[in-house]
């Protein structure tokens, strides 16, 4: 009762601020914040907010995207609820295996999916639409501890497109072979790669890659980087990937051998070793921690660095960065063996499995959730943060009130704040509160609401690359970044679309001279929230943008993988499914 009491609390001088979340756009959203929204006494607000909405969650949030519509779609197909369990969907069809979430007005309805689609990969494409790829054929389960018989969870191939102006679904064709647990990435050509997840016969990986170009499927392209001393590679779970500005594609985690994907050649080639789990735990992996692609802006020369944190069970608070810049490719004191390689980032204040990491329009990010030991709300890490990327290092962001294990999802809203919900380490039941974050950038020191920029009155709807445009605001003096921010996917502690772009501009009288970016390495064609940012770091209302233009060449980037010892305690790892120690040990089934 002192938490819901607290809980309660916040929420009551909290929603003035909140703004319905993601129904928030950038017509006349930049005025001063409401004056009658008491200005709280406690410090506590130098860490940001944290309050529960009233709106529950309509069915277990497996994967969620934010739509250009403001609207969040969530896609849950049987709710890692199994046929086999009293009063879990039998399905297909299953009448509640998707729903859509609209914080302006505290709504939501349920869709029908006509296959189930827990545990898909899901990206919002160029025109808007969301692809949807992959889910569960047949649920596994257990055996007896010692027993090699566990049943493996199996892989749908079917794959379907969601349509925003229709709120509806039309299935596609389906990939060559089923995908439970596929990571889908889009490419510079506006193309998606759906790679991994285990197929629909036996359970065992399909360590493929294949890319929809708008029509269908290509041809299989084999997982296989042709790894020195360590032959059959196979892609994890869910694998974190990153398009890059060159055009390629980084595979980041959770196993230790990070790769290049060149989709000219279409081959895979190792980059570097991560630093965790080292010879003191070579049983280690970075399970469910994530990976986020740091912001690209002109200050940095749009040069990429990935930062991997969390993961294993137990749990890891270690973090590790590598620069993927032409810089960073270069013999150092950083690298003093082979470049480019991953380097130590600062500790995290709590160990985090099933974390969450998202990308702020003041170009830091909110890393929470998850627990110390996986599925174990005792073990809860509650403990936000900060990571700051020009200082390396992390701040406190307060405490959420929900342990959010197994199934959480988090996403930056239109109006600067960020959602997170979900928890589902019991098969049949979920944490159905929603959380909002509202970042110190939204306060004044004395915690009273801070000024935000006015979004622009005339921000277009469309731009192309390398095109100029005017941004009409009486804050332009003020800005001291303009950002565009691709909209989030999210699902398993990765958000497989999430993207931070800065852009060129100068200032004028009431207005910004902004230049849009170069090219679709530097950002992929599709919807992006556009943020104007002041000098305290405080953003405007989101306006949507769409971005366009022909693909940039792929640049021809060259790696010596030769160069790269393989570390004496690497071992192939094997898929969650396949034995129940090691499964015990690293991870749950479901």
């Amino acid at each position: 009762m002192k938490k819901f009491a607290a809980v309660l609390f916040v929420v009551l001088i909290s929603l003035p601020l909140i703004q319905c979340g993601g129904g928030a756009t950038g017509s006349g959203g930049g005025t001063t914040p409401p004056t009658s929204t008491p200005a709280p006494t406690s410090t506590a607000y130098l860490n940001g907010a944290w309050s529960t909405l009233p709106q529950t969650m309509p069915i277990n949030p497996i994967h969620a995207a934010l739509l250009h519509t403001g609207k969040i779609l969530i896609t849950s197909g049987s709710g890692n609820c199994p046929p086999q369990q009293t009063g879990c969907p039998q399905g297909p069809q299953y009448p509640q295996g998707a729903a859509l979430l609209d914080l302006s007005n505290n709504s939501s309805s349920t869709m029908l999916t006509t296959w189930d689609m827990f545990c898909n990969g899901m990206s919002i494409m160029q025109d808007g639409r969301v692809l949807i790829n992959g889910g569960t054929k047949g649920y596994g389960a257990l055996a007896v501890v010692g027993v090699q018989g566990d049943v493996p969870f199996t892989g749908l191939p079917n794959a379907s497109i969601f349509d925003p102006s229709s709120e509806s679904f039309i299935d596609i064709a389906p990939t060559a072979h089923g995908r439970w647990y596929p990571t889908l990435t889009e490419l510079n050509d506006g193309t998606i790669m759906t790679t991994s997840g285990l197929n629909d016969t036996d359970g065992t990986n399909n360590n493929t890659s294949e890319i929809w170009n708008g029509q269908q499927w290509s041809a299989q392209i084999p997982g296989n980087p042709n790894i020195s001393n360590f032959p059959g590679f196979q892609f994890p779970l869910y694998p974190r990937m990153h398009l890059l500005p060159t055009g390629h594609v980084f595979y980041s985690a959770p196993s230790s051998a990070t790769l290049d994907f060149n989709p000219t050649s279409q081959i895979w080639t190792l980059v570097a070793w991560t630093i965790y789990p080292g010879q003191n735990d070579p049983n280690g992996e970075r399970t469910y921690g994530t990976s986020v692609l740091l912001p690209l802006t002109p200050q940095n020369n749009y040069s990429p660095k990935v930062m991997i944190m969390g993961g294993d069970n137990p749990a890891t608070n270690t973090t590790e960065l590598i620069d993927l810049s032409a810089a960073g490719a270069q013999i150092s004191a950083a690298c003093p063996t082979y470049a480019p390689c991953w380097v130590q980032g600062p500790a995290m204040s709590q160990s985090r499995v099933e974390m969450e990491a998202t990308v702020l329009p003041n170009g830091q990010v909110l890393v929470d959730a998850g627990s110390a030991q996986d599925e174990d709300a005792t073990t809860a890490s509650l403990q936000a943060q900060i990571y700051d990327p020009v200082s390396n290092s992390f701040s406190s962001a307060g405490s959420n009130a929900f342990p959010r294990l197994y199934h959480n999802i988090q996403l930056l809203l239109p109006d600067g704040t960020v959602l997170l919900a979900g928890g589902n380490p019991a098969q049949g039941t979920f944490e159905n509160h929603i959380e909002i974050y509202q970042p110190s950038y939204l306060f004044n020191a004395d915690g009273s609401p801070a000024y935000r920029p006015q979004s622009a009155t005339n921000s277009p709807s469309s731009i192309t690359y390398g095109q100029s445009f005017t941004l009409s605001t009486p804050d332009a003096a003020t800005i001291s970044s303009v950002v565009l921010m691709k909209a989030g996917s999210i699902t398993h502690s990765f958000d497989m679309d999430q993207r931070y772009v800065g852009l060129s501009f100068t200032q004028a009288s009431g207005s910004l001279s902004v230049t849009a970016p170069s090219n679709s390495n530097i950002a992929p064609p599709g919807y992006y929230m556009l943020f104007l940012v002041n000098q305290t770091g405080t953003p405007s209302l989101a306006s949507w943008v769409q971005v366009s233009g022909p693909a940039a060449p792929v640049a021809n980037v060259e790696l010596h993988p030769e160069r790269v010892p393989t570390p004496a305690y690497i071992f192939q790892r094997k898929q969650v499914t396949e034995s129940p120690l090691i499964l015990r040990k690293e991870m749950h089934i479901h």
